[in-house]
């Protein structure tokens, strides 16, 4: 009986997951016998879906029902939760059943722990951008997937340029692995520059320019960005992440902290080698300064949220923070 839940906000990942799983379970000639997808619009869904989970699959093969977006983990009555608890520690060994959410389960609800007593759980959350080797690692893993060797120099570039947007790393994995077909030698970092179209490392770059009050660069990033096709949002939750790290440090660096694996915990550094890095970075940047800059950051979003035009809004707000960001302390760092 097995039972999956899957949960994050990578929905390309979460969907190359369930691929994976219903060509595992499901027997090519019988799959639209034994697949139901179920969508969290469908009156009485869920229970539709536990249904179907019982029966026994027509021909070879499992029969593999997906709950798709479903509100469990959020809320859940408690007529649907005790059937919930008849249903999964009885679930036939030819069912397998799936959900998938975009958002963490509430660990305080009963259903929640109920799941996780019966189902494996596996998030599929975007990994924040500064989180380099995270990204180094999600790089190798698909690599490994994709059946394609890269040189260490490679596999870092390549996480540099497509940051953490799993769907064009599988993209670009696929065309550098048609590209290196022909060889045996993994690629290196001359493969990468030549084919890889590079955009989070400009997000890296954008937020580095307004730090050091380059208006014009970061100007020109932002144009860059947009033209390349990047979500003004995304942009933003970047920039807010990269303001966020060196808030922390900055404000634990000021309180006296001086140990560094604490600094690295507060921030959510996971590499503790960053911080000689980070601290040179905010060294000579005034911590009211790095305070203002988050209101400012979520304004942007809340703007943007509510329809304002990408552009002009950006521009706006861009301009407004390295302004803010050129009130330092001493030499420019």
């Amino acid at each position: 009986m097995p039972i999956y839940l899957y949960w994050g906000e990578d929905e390309f990942a979460i969907a190359r997951a369930t691929t994976a799983l219903r060509q595992r379970v499901l027997d090519p000639d019988w799959s639209s016998f034994n697949f139901d997808k179920i969508t969290p619009d469908q009156p009485d869904g869920i229970v539709q879906g536990l249904n179907q989970a019982m029966t026994p699959p027509f021909g070879m093969g499992s029969r593999l029902v997906w709950l798709v977006d479903t509100p469990l983990c959020q809320r859940c009555p408690e007529d649907l939760y005790g059937e919930l608890e008849r249903t999964l520690p009885n679930l036939p060994e030819t069912s397998v059943l799936l959900l998938t959410a975009s958002h963490k389960p509430d660990s305080r609800l009963k259903v929640t722990k109920l799941l996780q007593k019966y189902a494996e759980v596996r998030e599929f959350s975007v990994i924040p951008p500064w989180k380099t080797d995270l990204l180094v690692k999600q790089v190798q893993q698909a690599a490994k997937e994709v059946g394609i060797k890269l040189t260490p120099g490679a596999t870092e570039l390549l996480a540099e340029s497509v940051g953490n947007d799993t769907r064009q790393l599988y993209g670009e994995l696929e065309k550098l692995r048609l590209y290196g077909s022909h060889s045996r030698q993994a690629l290196d970092e001359r493969a990468i520059a030549t084919l890889v179209t590079t955009s989070t490392q400009n997000t890296l770059q954008l937020g580095s320019a307004i730090r050091q009050g380059e208006t014009t660069h970061a100007l020109d990033l932002i144009a860059d960005l947009l033209r390349q096709n990047q979500p003004a949002l995304m942009i933003v939750k970047s920039l807010v992440g990269q303001f966020r790290t060196w808030l922390w440090v900055k404000l634990m660096v000021e309180t006296g902290e001086r140990d560094e694996q604490a600094i690295a915990q507060a921030a959510e550094i996971n590499n503790p080698k960053r911080l000689y890095f980070l601290k040179k970075e905010v060294e000579f940047l005034p911590l009211a300064t790095l305070l203002q800059t988050l209101p400012l950051l979520l304004d942007l979003e809340a703007s943007l949220k509510l329809g304002s035009d990408e552009l002009s809004t950006l521009q706006i707000k861009i301009i407004e923070l390295c302004e803010l960001c050129r009130q330092r302390e001493g030499p420019r760092c």
